[in-house]
């Protein structure tokens, strides 16, 4: 059985927008490609519909390494099947593989790697006698980067209303008045002065930040991104981060 990947998609609908995209008898399509036609809310369909917008499939240009539909993996990109894992992959989701270095993964490595800094964080606050509200605080901004990790790797909806609290439209509000709440004004820069608690808080914020960014990169199609629902959280987390250090500055902190 010949697999269509989401490069051969990419190249045949450079130009057109079909709402429709037949898979002829015969053909399957790759789980990336599957993905690419949702992502573009293409409809597919193994009978060929009476509109002119739907688009045929066109005969693969190259053979991908997918013959038959037998194996205990699959490769997210090409649609070839593995009797067992490569080394060189990792599991995307169930039973999905992808290459250790896609995009997907090295998110995940980004998310990783904030949530150990955090811990890291809260673990030299708590010998040092420091805040317990603050690193309450940082205990719920983790909690909710580890739903996200669980939301992605099963591949689920991610679903949160607040944080610290707050609703998205308070965390707003908080982010782009500091003054109005915390009597601190906007967009003071980080200095050694400020403390090292300080120092933390700024530091997890960058990396909130390096992480959305790698989201972004990671669920880009074209045009069009997929899982607005973990990209809109790592934007809020970072002004949730923002947040703190302007509680930090207003003294909310205090051991």
């Amino acid at each position: 059985m010949k697999v269509i990947t989401e490069a051969m998609l990419r190249d045949e609908l450079r130009n057109s927008e079909p709402e429709f995209y037949f898979v002829p008898e015969g053909k399957i399509l790759s789980p990336a490609a599957r993905e690419y036609l949702q992502q573009r809310k293409i409809k597919i369909t193994k009978d060929m519909p009476k509109c002119e917008s739907a688009a045929p499939a066109k005969e693969p240009k190259t053979e991908t390494p997918a013959e038959t539909g037998n194996g205990k993996f699959v490769d997210y990109e090409t649609g070839a099947f593995y009797n067992e894992k490569p080394e060189h992959m990792t599991h995307l989701y169930g039973n999905v593989l992808v290459p250790k270095d896609h995009k997907r993964i090295l998110f995940r490595g980004k998310l990783d790697s904030l949530q150990a800094l955090i811990v890291l964080d809260q673990a030299i606050l708590s010998e040092k006698g420091k805040s317990k509200k603050l690193i309450e605080d940082l205990n719920g901004i983790l909690n909710i980067l580890r739903e996200m990790m669980r939301c992605d790797v099963l591949d689920e909806e991610f679903k949160n209303e607040t944080i610290l609290g707050l609703t998205h439209a308070q965390l707003r509000e908080r982010s782009h008045n500091p003054m109005k709440f915390y009597n601190i004004r906007q967009m003071i820069l980080p200095d050694y002065s400020m403390g090292t608690e300080y120092a933390m808080l700024n530091h997890i914020r960058t990396a909130v930040r390096e992480t959305e960014v790698a989201a972004v990169e990671a669920f880009r199609t074209g045009s069009k991104y997929a899982r607005p629902d973990i990209i809109e959280e790592l934007n809020r987390l970072s002004s949730a981060m923002h947040i703190m250090m302007c509680m930090y500055l207003a003294g909310e902190y205090k051991a």
